[in-house]
């Protein structure tokens, strides 16, 4: 190979690996997985092989006949996967409907029968003069499918296409970008246009890159057709208001500080609240959790009687406040104050 072929093969086989490694990866790298996830992995992977076949076979003709059946295969799902990823996006965690797993049964047994009763080592005229027009016809049914799912965004291009986010931009690139891919196949493979089979492995490559460029940049892919998180929902502020007064004034009035076995539960019923109710209170209008609440509270008792009471032990302060442990009583005093009971007496003005 001269310089210029290296290059070309460097760039197809490249992309091609890339787009294994692409959709390895969005098939692993999470637990839960979006059903619109699992067909972009089928989608880069068919192309994938796709693309490998025809730059294996543009620099060895003499190829092995199972390598060309396994790519014309492959071509079998590209269409399918890109439809129905397109179609999963609008599942938004809802379950996969039975006609769905029904129609990749099928096109599992297709291409699995054909390949057993039909090699294309055995039948190379059957493949070349019926089953590539197969392929391709039933590709091209699946791409003017896939447009009319996005006909709204395909319009957008031309009404207003600064209104398009960076996901509407990476479908419309998607879906664009396989139009061509199959528009260079099959003016190649039909001789209407001589030289551009490499186009292909090429223009895969070109939008794999753009694919990862629109995933750093916003698209994120990992997290395709999973359900939006829904919006958490805000106390009203009167509301909230009075419940930070009934909570400060039971609070001071009862002393429930000082009770060490207090539970988020306990305190919520003396406000009439749910615990949930109370959590967010505590989370969202005053910036702490439950357990810094109570012990800011059992600390600033715990100073008070730092401060009037020399006969009492730090040890016995610590229980008064509501700590079963002179520990634990230690290690929230530091926290909330930044020293030691100690050091804490030390520095109050009648100490000396």
């Amino acid at each position: 190979m001269d310089i210029g072929q290296q290059i070309l093969f460097f760039a197809s086989a490249l992309g091609a690996f890339n787009g294994v490694i692409l959709s390895v990866y969005l098939f692993f790298q999470k637990k839960k997985r979006s059903v619109a996830i699992t067909f972009l992995c089928i989608l880069l992977l068919s192309l994938s092989i796709r693309v490998i076949k025809s730059v294996f076979r543009y620099f060895n003709p003499s190829l092995p006949k199972i390598y060309l059946q396994i790519g014309l295969s492959a071509c079998f799902l590209i269409g399918p996967s890109l439809y129905y990823f397109f179609r999963a996006l609008q599942l938004k965690g809802q379950p996969v409907p039975l006609s769905w797993k029904l129609t990749w049964g099928v096109l599992a047994a297709i291409i699995l029968a054909t390949g057993v009763l039909v090699p294309y080592q055995t039948y190379p005229v059957t493949w070349n003069k019926i089953i590539v027009y197969v392929i391709y016809g039933q590709w091209a049914m699946y791409l003017v499918a896939a447009g009319v799912l996005l006909k709204h965004l395909l319009k957008t291009i031309f009404v207003n296409p600064a209104a398009l986010t960076n996901t509407d931009q990476f479908w419309l690139m998607l879906y664009i970008g396989n139009c061509l891919i199959y528009a260079i196949y099959v003016l190649s493979w039909m001789g209407v246009v001589w030289g551009m089979h490499m186009s292909g492995p090429v223009f895969f490559s070109l939008l794999l890159y753009l694919t990862i460029f629109f995933h750093l940049n916003g698209a994120k892919l990992e997290n395709i057709g999973l359900p939006e998180k829904p919006e958490k929902r805000k106390l009203p502020a009167d509301d909230a208001l009075l419940w930070i007064e009934k909570l400060e004034a039971v609070i001071h009035e009862k002393k429930l500080y000082q009770d060490p076995n207090l539970k988020l539960n306990d305190l919520a019923k003396y406000i009439n609240i749910t615990p949930h109710q109370l959590s967010q209170l505590l989370n969202d209008n005053l910036g702490k959790s439950f357990s810094t609440y109570i012990n800011e509270y059992r600390i600033q008792e715990a100073c008070k009687l730092i401060s009037a009471n020399d006969r009492l032990t730090f040890e016995a302060i610590g229980y008064e406040v509501g700590y079963n442990s002179k520990s634990t009583f230690y290690t929230a005093f530091k926290k909330v104050t930044a020293t030691t009971p100690a050091l804490y007496k030390e520095s109050l003005p009648n100490s000396h």
